[in-house]
């Protein structure tokens, strides 16, 4: 039985990686981290959905508040609330959190080991994360040398895989891509502000929002808040 565990936020992209593992796996786990995240409501909407799908759902803790130099750990980094113009000095955004895929992979890596499972799901792209450093393929590639050599597939064992499937799509090709697997958006939270309502001002809230206009559709979340009152 082919089985994988997905990183799984609860936002539009992993929401996406989930809908694609339950495609092509007969056993799909979703992992989701608390790691002191300014949007911590992402991991209560992760629960809800993984519940809601049926879909085993496990929560890690780790505190990168305690590393700080992040907008999402840290609240006295204000959020950006617009798209850094490509005129803006290079390097990563004041909402990178340093090397968090890199330390995330590594614990999912642990816990998939020790359960037998072999392949672990991730939803990273660069379409709306150009700047990050930890989302691109070779990064993935190297943690995925990094893990093979650090567990047991170094005495012959079977050998981890990371399988980011949506690296090269644009942010509305990825909502498609979901769309057409039926992922279900109306409880996937993507403000870096925290609330389910999105501000309609940070990075997410802009990239979603073009991207669901790319698609010709009204974005499921917004439908969603609308009905119920909230928006």
């Amino acid at each position: 039985m082919r089985s994988c565990v997905v990183l799984f936020s609860g936002g539009l992209d992993s929401t996406t990686a989930l809908a694609w593992a339950r495609s092509r796996y007969d056993d799909v786990r979703a992992l989701t981290f608390d790691y002191g995240q300014r949007h911590h409501l992402e991991v209560a909407m992760a629960r809800r959905a993984a519940r809601r799908l049926g879909v085993p759902h496990a929560l890690l803790k780790v505190d990168l508040r305690q590393i700080g130099g992040s907008a999402l750990t840290d609240r006295r980094i204000p959020l950006p609330h617009r798209a850094r113009a490509a005129s803006s000095r290079p390097g990563p955004p004041s909402t990178y959190v340093p090397f968090r895929n890199g330390i995330l992979l590594a614990l999912a890596a642990a816990w998939a080991e020790t359960r037998g499972i072999r392949d672990l799901v991730c939803g990273f792209h660069i379409a709306d994360s150009p700047d990050y450093p930890d989302t691109t393929p070779t990064f993935v590639r190297a943690m995925e040398k990094a893990v093979q050599a650090g567990t047991k597939a170094a005495f012959g064992g079977p050998k981890a895989r990371i399988l980011a499937p949506l690296l090269g799509l644009s942010k509305a090709d990825i909502i498609r891509l979901g769309l057409r697997l039926g992922a279900d958006y109306a409880h996937s939270v993507s403000c870096y502000a925290g609330a389910e309502r999105p501000c309609g001002t940070c990075p997410a809230c802009r990239f979603r929002a073009r991207a669901w206009k790319a698609v010709g559709r009204e974005d499921p979340l917004i439908v969603r808040l609308r009905k119920g009152g909230t928006r």
